[in-house]
């Protein structure tokens, strides 16, 4: 049975003091208030990590997460993090290929490829990110689009070793526009993906993937988006830097 996931990523936000706040909050609530099996991972900027991680660890649903790494084990990469440095201060999860890194850091589906290879080297799970933009959605390509992101990225791996990864769908047109695709629409997209899957590893494989959907998930939408049959959770921004939105979110998934 594949996992009920709700991800957090607060992306460059939070000072120190409002980190600790935010993420003392949210595992409190979760503890106090979350009678599910969903797993909660909370993303914060890397230089927040220990500070978030005092509290998250200690949790046995709550899991700490870092936004990106380095596809390199260690050297002379100035500015870099690597997969070994996350596991040393208990990172669980990897987000990779957000579209923001894909565009602003000019991350290929080669490279995520190999940064894939890293994070899975170093047992930790990668939340790979996959999604389209506006144009390519109202050119009606969205499905060929995204199905090569995953082709490129993630189909040279082992069936065991894709088991291993979760799958992020985030429509770029409702990241961080308050737009949201409709609940039939992330369906489609998430039973097309998993038919990818499919049609590469087989049906059994592609029904243990865990595949969230990330755009603007609201306390409003969650449930409706959740109760999607492909849908197995989100991938959360900017709620997710409210404690009691998240959390909300969150008991969406019971």
């Amino acid at each position: 049975m594949r996992k009920k996931i709700i991800a957090g990523n607060w992306k460059m936000n939070t000072t120190r003091e409002q980190a600790e706040i935010l993420g003392s909050e949210v595992v409190n609530m979760v503890a106090d208030e979350v009678n599910s099996d969903a797993l909660v991972v909370i993303a914060p900027p890397f230089v927040h990590l220990s500070l978030v991680g005092k509290h998250v660890l200690p949790h046995p649903n709550v899991y700490l997460g870092a936004q990106n790494c380095s596809q390199h084990e260690k050297g002379a990469y100035t500015g870099e993090i690597s997969v070994e440095i996350l596991q040393s201060v208990g990172v669980e999860y990897i987000i990779l290929g957000h579209s923001e890194r894909r565009e602003h850091a000019g991350e290929t589906n080669e490279v995520l490829a190999a940064k894939v290879d890293s994070v899975i080297a170093g047992e930790i799970t990668p939340i790979f990110c996959c999604g389209e933009s506006l144009e390519v959605r109202e050119a009606g390509t969205e499905i060929d689009f995204v199905s090569k992101q995953l082709t490129e990225s993630l189909f040279h791996l082992s069936a065991e070793d894709l088991k291993k990864v979760v799958i992020a769908y985030e429509p770029i047109w409702a990241i961080g526009t308050g737009k949201t695709a409709s609940s039939q629409q992330a369906q489609d997209m998430h039973a097309a993906l998993r038919a990818h899957l499919a049609g590469k590893y087989g049906q059994d494989v592609a029904n243990e993937i865990s595949i969230l959907y990330g755009g603007s998930v609201k306390p409003a939408n969650a449930e409706e988006l959740f109760g999607q049959p492909d849908v197995d959770g989100g991938l959360v921004g900017g709620a997710s830097l409210k404690s009691r939105d998240f959390v909300d979110i969150v008991k969406s998934m019971a």
